[in-house]
């Protein structure tokens, strides 16, 4: 493939962009859940396919490489955060601040109320910092080891925690997916937010009632005091635990989270304070912790699920996840560049008659473009471009666009595997995406309650008069 055909690129057709698309994800379904093959293998494979069909079009081998470079480019600065992430988790557990949050937590969380609890303190730690990624990276690590502690099982933990995280990233006014959705639709960025009042709202109490529900489940399971009393004993003999010290790393995070320091100094900053707290205050050798921020070793205590929970972090435990992330980025990258997946798109809306029915498109749409390019960021750009003029057709605010369009791209984005929230969240919480995703009920419950809102004419703002 050195060299492509003489007449320039053309634009593909629906029928050639659907057997693209189909092949891209038949492949993945037949080879992942089938034949068990390795999903960075599958995401080859379908680069290679994706590659042939862009050629087919009349793009030459460099064109495509630049494609998929140009989308690996544009999401540098996540891919600087899936480093420091590992960093970030690594120093909190040297520093004692996640042995902290286990120890003072597992004082006051029950496990009839610790679900719903959990899903409260995830979303408001993630509107605090606009980040579902520092939420997931670190109290979803909590919380996975308190429910680990209260024998409920993983995945419903790991998908309480995805719920909270994903409620601030989606209302916060500093998480980017939030400002760029508001961006891409041109509409103010409060208007936006508020928009998403109408259907977040419900949407969330439902998953707390539903959250609520299964954890009174857990409330006659036999766990015992001297259960609860055995841990927080191996975490206080194992780590020096003064809140006004373990917590600092947090702390900071939060405070320059808030204050709009750009993620990787507000990243970089907590792992300095918390290797100053690790090396000076727990007297971790100084070698060891440095050593850790690359690849964390499994703690030495009595418990093995305690020592497998510090043994967490370190810039190696992200490669699987960041690997996939560049191919998945590499994959959209062609899909959107060379036409497929806006071809794909196309037809479609030209097929919506109602508001209800253009709100689940654009929903589905999101979620198809999240599925094909690996991550929410272009599929949110692409998505307000391919459906601007219907929403204006329809009398409808641009903040209806937004909402639509982050509910089918943001909250969608942490239940599929090869994306790169659902590998983080997975590689994070210890957790498959396959095995949280059906507790993941605010991330598809929102689609629901969104469409049907529609269907009945709630929640819908209209453009202003005289607005474009």
């Amino acid at each position: 493939m050195n060299s492509g055909p003489l007449d320039s690129p053309r634009a593909p057709n629906f029928v050639e962009a659907l057997i693209c698309f189909s092949g891209v994800i038949a492949t993945i379904a037949v080879g992942l859940f089938s034949l068990a093959i390795d999903l960075h293998v599958l995401m080859f494979v379908c680069l290679i396919w994706v590659g042939l069909n862009a050629y087919r079009l009349g793009y030459p081998y460099k064109d495509i490489r630049e494609l998929m470079s140009s989308a690996i480019t544009r999401a540098l600065p996540a891919i600087y955060i899936f480093i420091l992430i590992g960093m970030v988790i690594a120093s909190f557990m040297h520093s004692g601040t996640i042995a902290a949050l286990m120890y003072y937590g597992l004082n006051w969380i029950t496990p009839s109320l610790f679900l719903a609890v959990g899903l409260i303190l995830c979303a408001l730690m993630s509107v605090a910092t606009g980040t579902s990624w520092g939420t997931v990276g670190t109290l979803g690590i909590v919380f996975i080891g308190i429910g680990s502690a209260l024998n409920i099982p993983a995945p419903i933990v790991a998908g309480m925690v995805v719920c909270g995280a994903t409620f601030g990233d989606k209302m916060s006014p500093i998480s980017d997916t939030t400002n760029l959705a508001a961006m891409s639709a041109e509409t103010n960025l409060y208007r936006h937010i508020y928009s998403m009042f109408f259907t977040t709202a419900p949407s969330f109490m439902l998953a707390f009632v539903i959250f609520l529900v299964i954890g009174f489940g857990f409330g006659s399971d036999e766990i015992t005091n001297q259960e609860i009393d055995t841990l927080r004993n191996v975490l206080n003999s194992e780590f020096a635990l003064n809140p006004l010290i373990t917590l600092l790393p947090i702390i900071v995070l939060a405070t320059l989270s808030i204050r709009r320091v750009p993620a990787e100094v507000t990243m970089s900053a907590s792992v300095v304070v918390a290797v100053l707290i690790a090396v000076f205050y727990q007297q971790h050798p100084f070698v060891q912790v440095m050593n850790a921020l690359w690849s964390n070793s499994p703690g030495e205590t009595e418990l093995q699920s305690l020592n497998d929970l510090l043994g967490r972090g370190g810039i190696l435990s992200m490669a699987w996840t960041l690997i996939l992330a560049l191919m998945a980025l590499a994959l959209g990258g062609i899909l959107h560049g060379s036409g497929i997946l806006s071809a794909l798109l196309s037809g479609l809306i030209a097929r919506v008659k109602n508001i209800a029915m253009l709100i689940a498109t654009t929903i589905c749409s999101g979620f198809v473009g999240n599925l094909a390019m690996g991550e929410a960021y272009i599929s949110i750009i692409l998505n307000c471009q391919l459906f601007r003029d219907k929403y204006h057709d329809k009398n409808l605010d641009k903040a209806i666009l937004s909402r639509s369009v982050e509910e089918g791209s943001t909250l969608t984005t942490g239940l599929i595997p090869w994306t790169t929230a659902g590998a983080f969240y997975a590689a994070t919480l210890g957790v498959p995406v396959l095995d949280y995703a059906p507790y993941a009920f605010f991330n598809y419950l929102n689609a629901v309650v969104s469409v049907s809102m529609a269907a009945l004419g709630i929640g819908l703002l209209r453009k202003k008069i005289g607005s474009s």
